[in-house]
């Protein structure tokens, strides 16, 4: 009963975080005006979940990081299908590519930065019934592959960091 409770304390502690990078993120202007363009900070932190936790894990703040902000930002509604389009597609291919052999963690993220552009252009494609925006997909996936670099750089340091320290949170 007591690693259900400590997990289910990481966990919460873990969607804190989500929010929180998400919050900080939408402060911060990047791409010179060009919407969409994030750093994935908390996406790193779903990547960590997917690693040190489980799938399982990363599927439920995956869900709750999409959800949640239903609750505090009244103009998320929408937006909730892109972010929830991104999410799916993002998770969905980090899972499958993290069962090649050979693929690191920065292949999974910058995999996962990749499809999370390709899944909110292709809800843009849909919604504005339009095929025009595959332009700006390329634009996209090239940040996206820049931020994966970044977000499973700091993932991977930050399970190094706890791996030397001897914490384990997926032992928990």
């Amino acid at each position: 009963m007591r690693k259900q409770t400590e997990r289910m304390a990481l966990m919460a502690v873990l969607l804190a975080l989500i929010l929180v990078l998400s919050f900080i993120e939408s402060l911060i202007p990047l791409g010179g005006g060009i919407p969409g363009i994030k750093l994935g900070l908390a996406n790193g932190v779903l990547l960590f979940a997917l690693y040190m936790l489980g799938t399982k894990e990363a599927i439920i703040l995956m869900v709750l990081k999409v959800s949640v902000p239903l609750l505090y930002v009244p103009s998320y509604l929408q937006t909730i299908m892109y972010s929830a389009a991104g999410a799916v597609l993002s998770m969905a291919s980090m899972l499958l590519v993290k069962q090649i052999r050979g693929i690191s963690i920065l292949g999974v993220s910058v995999t996962g930065a990749a499809m999370h552009n390709v899944g909110q252009v292709l809800m843009a494609m849909l919604i504005l019934q339009t095929g025009s925006l595959l332009y700006y997909l390329s634009v996209l996936l090239v940040v996206g592959v820049v931020t994966g670099v970044l977000t499973g750089t700091a993932a991977k340091l930050v399970m190094k960091s706890l791996k030397m320290t001897g914490t384990n949170p997926g032992g928990i």
